[in-house]
């Protein structure tokens, strides 16, 4: 018996964005969980500080002014974290940062050549992380936003 992987849909989230200082819409991709109800599973990063994190899980309902599925309220939290990263310094190369953060365990996404999203995987101590977007920001090479912290995160620093 061959194990079906769970169907990916995409689903409508409506916010405030504190990075852009607007309510905002973006759509993402999640994992169906309970499609009758209404359960779901983010399978995308952020780009913009929704306070919801990659592998969490949530209520979605089809609302017909929408034309989609829309995001509802989370029903558990992963533990994983979204930090927002936006590079000021032009001669920086963002796929190198991305690759130094990909080798703590940490994908991203890029939206365009100076601005990504990065998953933060609960397993990973956030605190050397953040050493390392710090060190980065002290620097002048960018600025970093931390939209969604998980508990687990919050303790790390500690």
């Amino acid at each position: 018996m061959s194990h079906q992987e769970p169907e990916l849909v995409k689903v409508l989230f409506r916010y405030h964005s504190n990075v852009l200082d607007e309510e905002t819409v973006e759509t993402m991709w999640a994992k169906t969980i309970d499609s009758k109800k209404g359960i779901y599973q983010l399978d995308s990063i952020p780009f913009y500080g929704p306070i919801i994190a990659p592998n969490d899980t949530f209520i979605a309902k089809y609302l017909d002014n929408k034309q989609m599925l829309t995001f509802q309220e989370i029903i558990e939290y992963s533990g994983n974290s979204v930090v927002l990263v936006s590079i000021t310094n032009e001669e920086t190369d963002k796929k190198t940062i991305r690759e130094k953060f990909k080798s703590l365990n940490c994908e991203s996404e890029g939206l365009n050549d100076s601005y990504f999203a990065m998953e933060i995987p609960q397993k990973v101590n956030y605190k050397i992380v953040k050493s390392i977007l710090e060190e980065y920001e002290n620097n002048d090479i960018f600025h970093y936003a931390e939209p969604c912290l998980s508990d687990k995160h919050n303790k790390d620093l500690e």
